[in-house]
């Protein structure tokens, strides 16, 4: 059986944001315990099956070492996420923005509050922006009362800190 070759992507290779929060620092660490506990049984029926007899023609053990070698990459590769994060600590400084802060800003008449976290925890529609986003980077560092502009698709917006908490 030939296995398909797949160029590599933009984005096969990108390394995750180390900024989290303590919340999905401890969901990762759960999801780790998680995929730790599921070994034992794939470490088994690789050995039940390689009990069957010739690897080269045996469909099931190469499919069952795959997913134990998938497993044990996704389990490499949270560890290290993990082993590599800077936790985002609240800070009681709200003079400038910052990691973990909610920013309330003007935008063409409107007010927006946005929550300002780490690439992996982001979710736009429920206003929790990453630090590598075009506002968010746009805001980092300014202080109330400042106008920050925005280049966005195509436009250009202007972004006034009402409150910083």
């Amino acid at each position: 059986m030939r296995v398909p070759i797949r160029k590599s992507g933009k984005y096969t290779h990108l390394k995750p944001d180390p900024h989290l929060t303590a919340e999905k620092f401890k969901e990762l660490e759960n999801k780790v315990a998680r995929m730790k506990s599921r070994r034992p049984h794939l470490v088994e029926e690789v050995q039940r099956l390689a009990l069957m007899g010739d690897f080269s023609e045996n469909f099931a053990y190469q499919m069952a070492k795959g997913q134990l070698r998938g497993l044990n990459q996704r389990i490499a590769d949270t560890e290290d996420h993990l082993h590599k994060a800077i936790i985002i600590k609240p800070s009681g400084d709200a003079g400038e923005v910052r990691l973990g802060h909610n920013i309330t800003v003007e935008v063409n008449g409107q007010e927006k509050t946005y929550l300002l976290l780490g690439s992996s925890e982001t979710n736009p529609a429920r206003g929790i922006i990453s630090h590598n986003s075009p506002i968010g980077a746009a805001l980092l560092g300014h202080r109330v009362g400042e106008k920050v502009k925005v280049r966005l698709a195509n436009k250009e917006a202007e972004y006034k800190i009402i409150k910083i908490f």
